[in-house]
């Protein structure tokens, strides 16, 4: 089989890496989430299964049919407005399915329709790496800054990875993650505690359609699942040197959504920041191998949502330190190569340069993030300096 003839330590480790960094950095908003509308202990964990099982077949299916990495998460921001309005105690869990399915019929209905995709097509590519560079130097500086908590972690794991770079480049995150370990082993920082045993099983929740949380849940859901999380995973695909069929997979997660909704799944979409560490040179030098780690990272997810109470804390055992500064050593050559394509072509630098600041800024207006506001910006800019151009010449 070829994927077994494709298979490398990079690509395995970048898998890992992939669900390190997916997991840690959100996995706790999901547990508020699913709290903040008064889920059950076995309700909670139901959210992870769906979520697992949903992200892994998204990963893992369609990454093996097209030879090419398919990334995808759950709505990380979709989790912080839920647990926002899950917070206001006006609506309760059956409200709560109610709007993941509404969110996931609008999104797969956007998918079919191909709408976005083609408003994607018209976005250069100067702009879309410019976004992609914008939206992981914030992992990268994270990277830097944990060590102010951990210097010794940190450097030694900065170390490792450029000698592993000038030594061993395959194999430079592997090693740069392995030091990590070890280091947090003697530093006693792995909180082994996190890990129960357990198998995790799907509860059902009968959903209550309402207008009052088709407005407040499941509108917000939608908006920034396809504004903070579609929208950049494209650009990331595209920034990446990648072709895939935007269309269909947007119509896959919110077919997925849709179907393991009454489980607890709230938004399924496209991977952002994780896809760039599948989609790097980090996984393997040639493009057409790449396609494993995403692979890899399915089959991960898919056990997660079924031992997620042991996995979930395994993960989550590792120190903060560790998980930021692996992400972030692990999308250098990523961050590097956006800038680099973004700013090579004299038409489009100043554009996307704008870009690139008002995605690394940080910025949130009327709940949408960053990422949809560098492309605003970006392509304000460039209509502002091209447009007209051409027919007035």
């Amino acid at each position: 089989m070829r994927f077994f003839k494709d298979m490398s330590a990079s690509a395995l480790i970048a898998g890992f890496v992939t669900v390190l960094v997916g997991l840690t950095s959100s996995i706790a908003i999901v547990f508020q989430a699913a709290q903040s509308f008064g889920a059950t202990p076995a309700q909670v964990s139901s959210w992870v299964w769906s979520l697992g099982i949903g992200v892994g077949l998204c990963c893992w299916v369609p990454s093996i049919l097209l030879r090419k990495p398919v990334v995808v998460a759950w709505s990380t921001p979709g989790a912080a407005v839920l647990a926002t309005a899950g917070a206001t105690g006006a609506f309760g869990m059956g409200d709560a399915i109610g709007a993941f399915i509404i969110s996931a019929v609008l999104i797969a209905v956007v998918g079919m329709t191909g709408w976005f995709e083609r408003l994607m097509n018209r976005i250069p590519i100067a702009i879309a790496s410019a976004l992609l560079a914008g939206v992981l130097t914030r992992f990268g500086l994270d990277a830097f800054a944990a060590a102010q908590t951990n210097t010794w972690l940190v450097v030694a794991m900065l170390v490792t990875y450029l000698l592993g770079r000038r030594l061993l480049p395959r194999y430079a995150v592997m090693l740069t993650l392995a030091v990590g370990i070890v280091v947090a082993l003697l530093q006693h920082k792995i909180q082994w505690s996190a890990v129960q045993p357990g198998l995790t099983m799907p509860v059902f929740t009968m959903p209550n359609f309402s207008w009052q949380a088709a407005i407040s849940l499941a509108l917000p859901l939608f908006v920034v699942t396809m504004a903070s999380q579609n929208l950049p995973g494209v650009a990331i695909i595209r920034g990446s040197g990648y072709d895939l069929p935007v269309s269909k997979l947007i119509t896959m997660t919110g077919l997925t959504t849709l179907l393991l909704a009454p489980f607890g799944a709230f938004g399924i979409n496209l991977a952002a920041i994780t896809a760039a560490i599948c989609m790097g040179p980090e996984s393997h030098p040639d493009q057409a191998r790449r396609y494993v780690a995403a692979v890899v990272c399915g089959v991960i997810y898919v056990l997660i949502g079924w031992f997620g109470v042991v996995i979930a804390g395994l993960l989550t055992a590792f120190p903060h330190e560790l998980v930021v500064a692996i992400a972030g050593i692990a999308l250098l050559g990523t961050i590097g190569g956006g800038l680099h394509t973004a700013l090579q072509g004299e038409q489009y630098r100043e554009a996307a340069l704008i870009t690139f600041l008002v995605a690394v800024s940080g910025v949130t207006i009327a709940g949408v993030g960053s990422a949809f506001w560098g492309v605003v910006a970006g392509s304000l800019a460039l209509f502002v300096q091209h447009y007209g151009k051409r027919r007035s010449a």
